[in-house]
């Protein structure tokens, strides 16, 4: 090759690669979420007997969100993750009664994906409606491996609800329209296919969306002893505690097994995985270490709705290692992939985003950016009385202050475990952040679409289980299962999601 063709070849070349190197080719995306897990039950992050190696390591390969938040609870954070914007404007309010059902008229991520090309599965924890019409494979998932309801195992009266006597250990899962009994224990189960099917996708040469959004460390803690019995006897920490911290060990080994197989395909470095450490606050753990923070699941305060998020993708440029601090939240995974991907957004889309592209922080962690504020509400109030719970169980916040049960204002900034009510010393704060709630509680009003819902009879899930291996209700049951009987559980104990 002569000298000047060498360098026609190279200043052809040496563009490609620039370009190749700032904008790589759409990413492979996983999402992995567990249950129930609180900010403060992994060793990385302070936790003094937790083992958690592979999302230790993790930690130090990717970029840490340490002010992320989500919802109170686990359905609702799973709706804005679908969604980009708030939960209660895709009708969840709730865990069950219909109530924890994604609007219809919400755009899922998944199908958002689906238009940039991709492949999308889940493996685990729907819980956005047991419907034929709300489940996932009628709301862009092409591959779908899941338990019914908000737990495995779990019933409740209407549409919500699990394979009958379903366990951790040998459940059935619903596998692409149909029952399908297992052996193995759930968690394990869950990543194996989510492995097999990315690897099917991988041979296949399409870009693909994986969600791992698990069940577990969620009650009830049923857990294989091997798992376990190494937390029994620590400081602090009763049975079932060691159960919970032993089903996160088992997560977290998972973990290992799914990033070693992606160095293994050699896709690791264009694979952008998401760590979402927890679905909402603390549970069983937070007797042990809550980093700080006041409030579990179930709660406006941070121990609420605090959780770590970690994101990792080499070919894209994010810091290993590194933190950023800036206010972020679950809404703002949908904007954020959707720029990524380069999906075009229609209008309608659009207008049903709030959240914020992380995409200049994955790039700057310290990238400057507007402040915001999130709002934070438990929901849950009994049928018909939403308007005495405007005020109860929530929280509004920006980057340094939260206002809390419009009673109680914290900065953030200096008292992050919330002891010291500030409301008299910074009264301006507490009037703008109660006015931008009270403007929020308006304009959700009318997005509150399954507040009078009446879900069937049975349970849709249980009843396809039924037709397929036979057996059902005694009429007995089915009027105990009858939704028009108003049932309104008491109390928002953390079992029902």
């Amino acid at each position: 090759m002569t000298t000047k063709l060498f360098s026609i070849v190279f200043l052809i070349l040496v563009p490609l690669s620039a370009f190749a190197e700032s904008e790589p080719a759409s990413p492979n995306i996983i999402l992995v979420m567990p249950d129930d897990v609180g900010y403060g039950d992994y060793a990385c992050l302070g936790n003094p007997i937790m083992r958690s190696p592979a999302v230790d390591a993790f930690k130090k390969e990717s970029l840490l969100f340490t002010q992320f938040h989500v919802s109170p609870t686990c359905a609702p954070t799973r709706a804005a993750l679908m969604s980009g914007r708030h939960e209660f404007k895709n009708g969840v309010t709730h865990t069950i009664l219909e109530r924890e059902r994604l609007s219809l008229r919400t755009f899922t991520l998944a199908q958002m994906l689906k238009t940039a090309g991709y492949s999308t599965g889940i493996f685990g924890k729907w819980h956005l409606g047991d419907e034929e019409t709300y489940r996932p494979e009628s709301r862009g998932f092409d591959e779908v491996y899941i338990h019914g309801g908000g737990g495995i195992g779990q019933t409740y009266p209407g549409s919500c609800g699990d394979a009958p006597g379903n366990t951790n250990i040998n459940p059935a899962l619903w596998h692409n329209g149909k029952w399908e009994k297992t052996t193995g224990y759930c968690t394990d189960l869950f990543f194996a296919q989510a492995i097999k099917w990315m690897e099917a996708q991988r041979d296949a040469k399409r870009p693909f969306f994986a969600y791992v959004s698990l069940n577990a460390a969620h009650g009830p803690h049923v857990v294989p002893k091997e798992y376990y019995q190494q937390y029994l006897g620590k400081p602090g920490v009763s049975e079932k505690t060691a159960k919970f911290f032993g089903m996160i060990e088992n997560i977290d080994s998972n973990f290992g097994k799914l990033l070693g197989k992606l160095k293994q395909w050699g896709i690791e470095d264009n694979t952008l995985v998401i760590y979402l450490a927890t679905d909402n606050g603390g549970t069983a753990g937070v007797r042990v270490f809550n980093a700080g923070m006041r409030g579990s699941k179930g709660t406006p305060y941070q121990g609420g709705t605090r959780a770590p998020c970690f994101i990792r993708w080499p070919a894209g440029g994010i810091p290993a290692g590194a933190e950023c601090d800036t206010l972020s939240a679950h809404m703002d995974i949908f904007p954020t992939l959707a720029e990524i991907t380069g999906a075009n957004l229609s209008d309608e889309v659009k207008v049903q985003v709030e959240g914020r592209s992380l995409l200049p922080l994955l790039k700057n962690p310290k990238a400057e950016s507007s402040d915001r504020m999130l709002v934070h509400h438990v929901g849950r109030w009994p049928a018909g009385k939403i308007a005495e719970a405007k005020y109860a169980k929530c929280a509004i916040q920006n980057s340094r202050f939260t206002l809390v049960n419009n009673q109680e204002l914290y900065d953030l900034e200096n008292d992050l475990g919330e002891k010291k009510n500030v409301m008299a010393d910074y009264p301006e704060v507490a009037a703008e952040l109660r006015s931008a709630y009270d403007q929020w509680w308006n304009e959700v009003q009318a997005l509150l679409v399954n507040e009078d819902a009446v879900g069937p009879k049975v349970n849709p899930l249980k009843e396809l289980y039924w037709k397929q291996f036979g057996g059902g209700p005694d009429e007995k049951l089915l009027n105990r299962m009858d939704p028009k009987k108003k049932f309104n559980p008491p109390g928002n104990r953390g079992r029902r999601g």
